[in-house]
């Protein structure tokens, strides 16, 4: 997961992280999921993990327990195999039973097809921060898309 995370860092598209990030800087991140309420997936190809999922509790706050922040990263190698749209459906899906009834996600404006997955499967733009990121020199805008389940 964490291999699949990183390459997308040079891309300037998927993630604000500018540096690679180690297993041991995201052992918090990871251990804030639980198969319960906010479960981590991956969908593995050829026995190795191709993508993966994640809902992560929205702004920390009791009154938004039923939101969830969800991210999908696929494998460089495995992009145009609608892996990313298997998870998301999934996600949709089974949100109800992980006591969930909004979806929320960030995407730069500049992820087109992040942001025509997220659309093709109805979230639609809920907010708009321009130029909020600053990525190789070049600030970026970032949209929030949102979808109730």
């Amino acid at each position: 997961m964490i291999e699949i995370y990183n390459t997308s860092i040079p891309g300037r598209m998927a993630t604000a992280d500018l540096e690679p990030v180690t297993v041991a800087s995201r052992m918090e991140w990871f251990s804030a999921h639980n198969p319960e309420r906010r479960p981590l997936w991956v969908l593995e190809v050829d026995e190795s993990i191709a993508a993966w999922f994640s809902f992560r509790s929205f702004y920390g706050r009791d009154a938004y327990r039923h939101t969830a922040e969800v991210s999908v990263y696929v494998c460089p190698t495995c992009h145009h195999k609608q892996l990313g749209t298997q998870l998301l459906l999934k996600a949709i899906d089974r949100a109800p039973n992980l006591d969930l009834k909004t979806l929320v996600a960030f995407i730069f404006a500049h992820n087109q097809p992040s942001l025509k997955l997220f659309e093709k499967h109805g979230f639609i733009q809920w907010g708009y921060l321009p130029q909020i990121a600053e990525l190789n020199g070049i600030d970026r805008d970032l949209v929030i898309l949102g979808r109730q389940v």
